[in-house]
């Protein structure tokens, strides 16, 4: 008897459009799997930069940096971190660099007030650097002191309340708009018409009530009268000279100015780190995006995180005529 063995099955032959569909798929795979290398990689550098900025912080004496950009609102993490400062004792002065048209009349509210509070507690320096106006002045004049440069924008103090007329355009088209309201002063004023008597002397008495606290502080802080400070505030934007002449600012000059006067003036050591504190580190790729775009919009005093919507009262200078 002969063992015989069963031959294997030869391997099937791949043709040659499964070769390079094969080949095609493995280098697919392989810039992927480098790709997810990659994005792991950064995510884990951006975590550890994040964590060391934190320590950091957290471990020396440091002067902290806030940076107050574009378009002003109110912010929840912005006091925190201020309300941090207050307390962090290897912080021991606060620089507020202000490049904002200002915002909602809230937010530059509560932007004065925190750091009213902060300024009980460590030294605080305002330098405005190409703008500083309406609500971004309302927050430098809560600073011990305020630079700007020679050629920066400052002032336009005042409150500004708009609204769109639509009416015609609205009967132009065929369209009208009905409402049922509990009062006439319910949703007013309405985009459909001109603004109604009653409505306009509400939204005056609303805008004047915001104007004579903005106006109060202004002269508290600046050190003078109603009437000197009733004269600025017709909404005028001046430059940081014409600002020292009528008393909105202290001196010319931008942080380097700021720390020399922080070290004559309130015996903050020499030779401190100036540290960002705010805005917070991204704890993503959103700072990506940012990188790109961020510091233009900022330079021309938009919001650099977004698109500006403000609803309520505003105090902003608007670049553009007034409808």
């Amino acid at each position: 008897m002969t063992n015989e063995t069963t031959p294997e099955p030869a391997a099937p032959r791949q043709s040659p459009e499964a070769i390079v569909a094969t080949s095609v798929l493995r280098r697919s795979r392989s810039r992927w799997r480098i790709a997810a290398f990659l994005a792991l990689a950064l995510a884990v550098i951006a975590m550890v930069g994040r964590f060391a900025i934190e320590q950091t912080a957290g471990g020396s004496d440091t002067i902290a940096r806030v940076n107050i950009d574009g378009t002003i609102a109110t912010d929840p993490a912005r006091l925190k971190v201020l309300s941090d400062l207050g307390e962090d004792d290897h912080v021991k002065a606060v620089i507020v660099a202000i490049n904002s048209p200002g915002g909602t009349t809230a937010g530059g509210e509560e932007l004065y007030e925190a750091l009213s509070a902060l300024r009980e507690k460590k030294p605080v320096v305002a330098v405005i650097k190409e703008l500083g106006a309406s609500a971004a002045y309302m927050t430098a004049i809560a600073s011990d002191r305020i630079f700007a440069r020679r050629l920066s924008i400052v002032g336009s103090i005042g409150v500004l309340y708009q609204n769109v007329d639509a009416g015609k355009l609205m009967e132009t088209i065929g369209v009208s708009m009905e409402k049922v309201a509990t009062g006439p002063l319910k949703a007013e004023p309405d985009f459909t018409g001109p603004i109604k008597p009653e409505v306009r002397a509400s939204l005056e008495s609303l805008v004047g009530d915001s104007f004579n606290w903005f106006v109060d502080i202004v002269a508290e802080r600046r050190g003078l009268t109603r009437p000197q400070t009733l004269a600025l505030a017709d909404g005028r934007i001046v430059t940081g000279r014409q600002g020292i002449e009528n008393k909105l600012i202290d001196a010319i000059g931008g942080e380097a100015e700021a720390i020399a006067w922080l070290q004559d003036e309130r015996n903050v050591p020499a030779k401190l780190p100036v540290q960002s504190r705010y805005p917070l580190p991204d704890q993503g790729f959103g700072w990506f995006g940012k990188l790109i775009g961020s510091q233009a919009r900022s330079a021309l005093g938009l919001n650099p995180t977004g698109p500006i919507v403000l609803d309520g009262l505003v105090s902003l200078w608007q670049v553009g005529p007034a409808s």
